[in-house]
């Protein structure tokens, strides 16, 4: 990381969006770059090598999706999606492209400034051991996870999950507890956030029973049972 909080890509084509987003990581000192369009995102993407991207999904020359899915197959930078779709199945699909963590418009710049932080805490993390539940494992040094044998790509969120869990196997984790320890603030927005990382969770590493990953209606989740 850089001296400083770091350098942050906002692409969006709203103008007063990318005024008030930089607006918001200036206060927190993050130097900006911004992108009108998909085009120039990953242009900047490219010669800038920012620390983090915060992307919206809905562009007039490529989709956010696409974006997204371009810079994960030569990088690894924490991408926050902006998104004003209410669909959870567009959610879920930009998770599985690569997006790290997504924020639905309107937002707040207090919560934005607090995604942010939280992604760019993902690296440099301490501890090499091994967790490892029934056919899972998950080395914390090397950021692998392999179930089976059979190596899972996750997403940072994602990952930060399934620590979590297996951390603590059969004991059961309420929605807020997830937030806190996972976004590092209370968070008061939309309330599918954990549920959407839950899904996406257990697509990747094949959970289609869910029987690894049980959730305890009205309270949260837990691992195993």
């Amino acid at each position: 990381m850089r001296e400083g909080p770091g350098k942050v890509l906002v692409v969006d084509d709203e103008e007063s969006i990318l005024e008030f987003v930089e607006m918001g990581l200036r206060l927190e000192g993050y130097a900006t770059l911004l992108a009108p369009d998909a085009t120039t995102a990953l242009r900047m993407h490219r010669e800038e090598s920012p620390d983090a991207v915060i992307l919206d999904l809905m562009l007039p020359d490529m989709s956010g999706l696409e974006v997204c899915r371009q810079m994960r197959l030569v990088s690894e930078v924490p991408i926050l999606m902006l998104t004003a779709r209410g669909d959870l199945e567009d959610k879920v699909l930009g998770l599985d492209i690569g997006a790290d963590d997504y924020l639905c418009k309107p937002f707040k710049v207090k919560e934005l400034q607090a995604r942010l932080r939280a992604l760019l805490r993902r690296s440099g993390r301490p501890g090499g051991n091994t967790l490892t539940f029934d056919d899972l494992s998950l080395e914390r040094a090397r950021r692998i996870v392999r179930r089976g044998g059979r190596a899972v790509g996750l997403t940072v969120r994602e990952f930060e999950l399934l620590e979590l869990l297996m951390q603590r196997p059969r004991q059961v984790f309420t929605r807020e507890q997830i937030l806190k320890k996972l976004w590092g603030f209370d968070y008061d927005g939309e309330s599918n956030i954990v549920e959407v990382h839950v899904r996406g969770l257990r697509q990747k590493i094949g959970d289609h029973d869910r029987r690894l990953i049980r959730a305890i209606r009205g309270v949260g989740y837990t691992l195993g049972g």
